[in-house]
């Protein structure tokens, strides 16, 4: 099974929009709408930190920004949050409300470390 990670933002893709989302983070980051976006990104790019853990996961990863995320599987759900992806569709891994409990990157690392392994766990007892 083809499987990856689809860490979905909840901002829309498009120059204006980034550029809109930029700002909104910088100058009111206690009523900006993307927690997974403030954690994992810098003001200018994705932190190192975060980069180094994606690129240290045993799956791929993959990340949409809302707009994209809804052309794509043709759902609406409250973003930010984590899929699994598969050819079949996509299944909730952490929501939105999961993430927004997370109060540091690492806090988010471990949550996704976790989830994936007992994913993955799961997936193989059901073979």
């Amino acid at each position: 099974m083809n499987e990856h990670l689809l860490f979905v933002y909840n901002a829309d893709s498009g120059l204006f929009s980034v550029v809109a989302d930029f700002a909104h983070k910088i100058l009111s980051p206690k009523t900006y709408a993307c927690h997974l976006c403030a954690l994992t990104y810098g003001d200018f790019s994705m932190k190192q930190k975060w980069k180094k853990f994606i690129e240290g996961l045993p799956v791929k990863s993959e990340f949409l920004h809302k707009d994209a995320f809804e052309k794509r599987y043709g759902t609406a759900v409250e973003l930010p949050a984590v899929f699994v992806a598969t050819s079949g569709g996509v299944k909730a891994l952490i929501s939105r409300a999961e993430i927004e409990s997370c109060q540091s990157l690492h806090e988010l690392e471990t949550m996704v470390t976790e989830r994936l392994k007992a994913h993955v766990q799961h997936h193989h007892t059901n073979i």
